[in-house]
């Protein structure tokens, strides 16, 4: 398998990892798109939100708890946070393994693009 987020669970690409234990890693996103920018991505390989079986759930509950508590832990979870999953290529996805966007340390805006739509949705 050639997945990029595989690599870093098995430890042959370096990451700026914050918190991880037996069920998730959390580190840096190379690309921040805001102050505070990181992954919580599972150790297991689940390739889309669309690829969630049933047994999942649990895990990817876990994942948004895990969110809260980096969070909380680097001073923005009371001031407010966003926590965003993309899905295929629409959605923005890039790396093919399900990850959570959780970013602070600034006021969101809504919508994240403001780029009109041409067509209704």
């Amino acid at each position: 398998m050639d997945c990029l987020f595989c690599k870093i669970v098995e430890g042959e690409i370096p990451a700026d990892i914050l918190y991880q234990d037996e069920k998730v890693i959390v580190f840096r996103d190379i690309n921040p798109q805001a102050p505070f920018h990181a992954l919580v991505i599972p150790r297991q390989h689940i390739p889309t939100l669309n690829d969630i079986a049933d047994e999942d759930c649990e895990l990817v509950g876990y994942m948004l708890k895990v969110a809260s508590d980096v969070a909380e832990e680097h001073g923005f979870a009371e001031d407010g946070y966003r926590s965003v999953f993309n899905c295929n290529s629409h959605g923005g996805q890039t790396v093919y393994h399900i990850h959570l966007h959780l970013l602070g340390g600034k006021p969101m805006g809504w919508p994240p693009y403001q780029e009109k739509l041409k067509t209704p949705v």
